[in-house]
């Protein structure tokens, strides 16, 4: 599962957490039953207090996306709620153009910077 936190966005970091996992969850990314990785893991892997995630996860299970068991774990809902075709597509947007003004900000090669992409969508 990836998920990226950004101290520098407007919103906080377990909101940033909730709204990734959501959106993969409901892009069928995150099939139903997988499993979510430990509060404390991802804490780990984030960097972050583990209240910070338990909170993201809190509002996923409150919000029908995933359910949490006692020793079971975190895991996809069985019938998550569907993100709308139009809100991936300006997710989607969103992130092309920060990309394309990071590439532009930097005078990076456009080819190189693509075929850098093109690398990390095939890993």
């Amino acid at each position: 599962m990836n998920v990226v936190v950004d101290p520098s966005a407007g919103s906080p970091p377990y909101e940033q957490i909730r709204a990734q996992v959501a959106l993969m969850v409901g892009a069928g990314v995150l099939a139903p039953g997988a499993r979510l990785p430990t509060i404390q893991q991802l804490a780990n892997d984030l960097v972050l207090a583990p209240g910070t995630v338990a909170r993201a996860y809190k509002e996923l299970e409150r919000d029908g996306i995933v359910v949490s068991k006692r020793r079971k774990g975190t895991t996809v809902a069985e019938a998550p709620p569907k993100v709308a075709t139009r809100e991936i597509r300006e997710e989607l947007d969103a992130a092309v153009q920060r990309f394309a003004l990071a590439v532009r900000q930097l005078g990076a090669d456009h080819d190189d910077a693509l075929g850098k992409v093109r690398r990390l969508l095939d890993a």
